[in-house]
This record gives structure tokens, sequence and C-alpha cells, in this order.
């Protein structure tokens, strides 16, 4: 029985390719390593066109179908990006009112249930965008656990994750990458070491409206609404002025070191790390305390108040340049965090809210495409039954790890499902799982599209009832 599920496997995975490559495909892999302590994700982290061009040499399929097969994919790349477009359209409707890059003419007013339930439908028709795109979530109460002490930045920061109404952080590519740093310890010669970094970061926040936040701090510290306020007021200081409370922000980041993942929020607070408050404490100190002796060594050698009443001014005024080097010391070196940060972010930045959206539903729809094609390429050459699928799923990871040198968690059943709901594959009422052939699966795909402009629905949102009431 062990012999027979062994050759099952080994067939299996010749139907993705019957040529095996020793190594990763040219340019398919990232420079950066993964790291293997970490769970596997869904994410596939190859071109299409590699896939494709691996999937289609001749000699893994019958005489003339690899030319079929590769006209097929080319086919359900473009149908599985029209479906991701149409369904952006409603998307970006929704994420309209509350975008803040908007130059479009306001041309209705929404109420307030309106606009909880289009804020709603945003944060969670982006939460399945990103799940279709292969990211996978953060929670933000566990943003703090995450992290480490050693900041790669040299950077010690603190977000106030209450401010929040909405919050969604979602990441892709957990690895690592090199880099170079010098070393005390060595006498400041260069050494290598690895950098945890998220190769895609994502977040999407929303301001709590004032009035909610200042009742949550008046329940919360038993404050006074005066004194609440003011509170909100402090904390809403560290936002830029651009961020609004009726807003929603989208942001993507690449490569954004895991130990400093706080930099990305807009009010962040950096603190003076341990070693900061030593070494400003420890000359500051004693700079301070060195100009107060000789201040009242001063005054109390020479009667100074009562003769010469001009010198204590001067040592009052040296006394006075002490303590004021020390504080532009403490303000200089906050400073230079904040010039880090934003030096850093500028280079980690990759799109913002609209543009965000439409980059994450091209990603989303090239994850599908790549599944679906691992998954017919098994179906297609190999007469299977539902109750196989645990062994095709396993199959499929091992050629990915066999072919490309990559782990990946494959989802095996999204893939199915798309598949059989657009007709290619179809399942018996024995579980049995029919194929179409390439040919046969692009005519029914060109099919699909004759009938696409027939079944769209009304544009906009006239057919939810809703009037349009101009400003004009």
């Amino acid at each position: 029985m062990a012999t027979a599920e062994s050759a099952a496997a080994g067939r299996r995975e010749e139907a993705l390719s019957q040529k095996p490559a020793t190594g990763p495909a040219e340019g398919a892999i990232d420079v950066l390593k993964p790291d293997e302590a970490r769970r596997r994700e869904k994410f596939i982290p190859l071109t299409l066109g590699a896939l494709v061009d691996r999937l289609t040499v001749p000699s893994a399929w019958r005489r003339g179908e690899a030319r079929a097969a590769r006209r097929l994919f080319r086919y359900m790349d473009y149908w599985r990006r029209q479906q991701y477009a149409a369904s952006l359209i409603d998307l970006l409707q929704s994420y309209e009112p509350f975008s803040p890059d908007s130059d479009l003419l306001i041309t209705r007013e929404y109420t307030p249930d309106e606009r909880r339930a289009m804020q709603k439908r945003v944060v969670s028709q982006m939460a399945g965008l990103l799940t279709q795109a292969n990211y996978e979530r953060i929670d933000p109460a566990a943003v703090e656990v995450i992290l480490t002490k050693d900041s790669t930045y040299g950077l010690d920061l603190h977000v106030d994750f209450t401010a929040f109404e909405e919050c969604l952080i979602f990441y892709r590519g957990a690895s690592t990458k090199r880099d170079q740093r010098r070393n005390f310890r060595k006498f400041y010669r260069k050494e290598e070491f690895d950098i945890p970094i998220f190769q895609r970061l994502f977040l999407l926040f929303k301001l709590k409206p004032f009035e909610t936040r200042v009742h949550e701090l008046m329940a919360e510290q038993k404050l006074t609404r005066k004194e609440a306020e003011k509170a909100v007021k402090r904390l809403r200081a560290l936002f830029p002025d651009t961020v609004k409370e009726g807003q929603i922000y989208m942001k993507l980041f690449k490569n954004i070191p895991r130990n400093d993942i706080e930099m990305i929020f807009p009010n962040t607070r950096v603190k003076f790390r341990m070693l900061d408050k030593i070494k400003l404490g420890v000359t500051g100190g004693g700079a301070f305390g060195a100009g107060v002796f000789g201040t009242a060594s001063k005054v109390a050698a020479g009667g100074l108040v009562a003769t010469n009443p001009v010198a204590l001014a001067g040592a009052v005024a040296t006394l006075g340049g002490v303590a004021f080097r020390q504080t532009m010391n403490f303000i200089n070196q906050k400073n230079r965090y904040m010039v880090v940060m934003a030096r850093n972010l500028y280079f980690h930045a990759m799109a913002d809210n609209r543009g965000v959206i439409i980059k994450l539903a091209d990603r989303a729809a090239e994850e599908d495409v790549k599944e679906e094609i691992l998954l017919y390429c098994v179906l297609a050459k190999e007469r299977a039954k539902r109750a196989d699928l645990p062994a095709i799923d396993a199959a499929i990871e091992q050629y990915l790890t066999t072919s490309f040198g990559i782990s990946v968690d494959f989802d095996l059943e999204d893939a199915l499902g798309r598949l059989i709901a657009d007709g290619l594959v179809k399942e018996e009422p024995d579980g049995t799982l029919v194929t179409l052939s390439p040919e046969h699966a692009a005519l029914h795909i060109d099919k699909l599209w004759d009938k696409l402009l027939d079944d769209l629905p009304d544009f906009g949102h006239a057919e939810e009832g809703h009037e349009v009431q101009s400003t004009l």
C-alpha cells in the first residue's frame, strides 16, 4: 500500500512537470532569504510567467497540448483579472467618500447610517482582498508582542492603538535580508547580520470620532469632560494636521523591519532608549552640576552678590547656558530619531489609499491564477476524486520545493472552488473531478467572455435605491 501511495505521489508531481529542474528558475526567487522558523505562508513567491514557462514544457503534456495549455493559462489570467476589476469598481465607489486624495466633486451627502455601512463594507472588502492576495493578518494587540528591543534603526517607538476606530495590519513574506554594521566589540569592523523583515506590509486606519474618544476617556479614567477633551487634543497633536477623523487611510510598504513595525503609524512617538538616557543624563548632569558648583563657589567665596552684581549675572547666565545646551542635546537627539524614521519610511513606501486598492487587486488576481493553474495541471492529467485532494495538495507543495526551492502552504480548496465555479472542473456525485481539456477549457472561457456584458449589474449605487442629491 505504501508503495502504491508513493507511486501515485510521484505521478502527481510528474503531472506538473516531467523535467524537474535542479535549481530555481532564473529571476523567480527573491534575493531575500526565507525565514525557516516562521509558519508557511500561502503566498507563492514566483512570477506568473516563470510558473507558466515551467508548467508548459512540451514533455509535460500529450502531443499538441502544451501550446493549448499555454493559451488556456493566458485566458485564465485575463478572465480572473477581469473579475477582480469588476469587484474593484464597487469597492472604489464605496471608498470614495472616505478617500483623503479625492479630487472629485461631491454630488451627494450620506447619512451617518449610510457612512457606517459603507465604512464596514470598505474594511470588510479590503480584508477579503488581502486574504485573496495571500497576505496574513496581524492583530494590532499583538504588535507589541512581535517586536524585540533591538531596533534595526536604533529607535524606541510607541503607538496608541486606542485612537483608531478601524485598524487592519497585514503582511506577506516574513523573511530576512542581509546587512552590514560596525561592531565596537570587534574594533568597529564591519560584520554581516540578518534583519527580520516583512516584504510587504499593509496598514488601514481610521481615527475614532473626537466625541467617541472623549466619552471613552471619561469612562476609563474617570475624567471630567474638560479634562478628557484636553487629553484627546493632546493625543491628537501627535497626528499630522492632514489626518482627519472622517477619512480612511491605506498604506503599503516594502521590506519593513519587523522590529520597527510601529514606525508605519501616523501617531508614533519616538522615545529615548535606555542607552541615550544614560548618556545624556551623565553628560548633562555632570555639566549642569559643575556649573552649579562653580557658580555657588564664586558667590560664596567672593561675596559676589554685594561686591559685583554684574559678575553674578554672568555666572548665572553661564549656568543657564549649560542648562540650555543640555536641553538642546535632548531635542537634537529626538530630531535625529525623527529624521531617521522619516528617511527610512520614504524608501519603504510603495502606495497610498486608492493606489493600494488597485495594486492589491492586481496581486490577488495573480495569486489566484497561480494557484489555479497548478491545480489544473494535476487534475487535467490524472483522474482524481475529492478524497485524493490532500495527496494532491502535498504533491503540489513538493513540486514547488523541488523545482523552485520554496516552501508554501498551498491553498487547494480555494483554487478548486474557483475552477468549479468557472466550469473548468466538474465534481460528479461520487466525488470524481472531471476536468476540461486545455483546448475545450479555453473555448469555455471564451463563451464566458461572450456572456459577460449581458450580465453586468447597474452602475454605481442606484440599485440600492439611493437618490443622488446634487450640490450644484
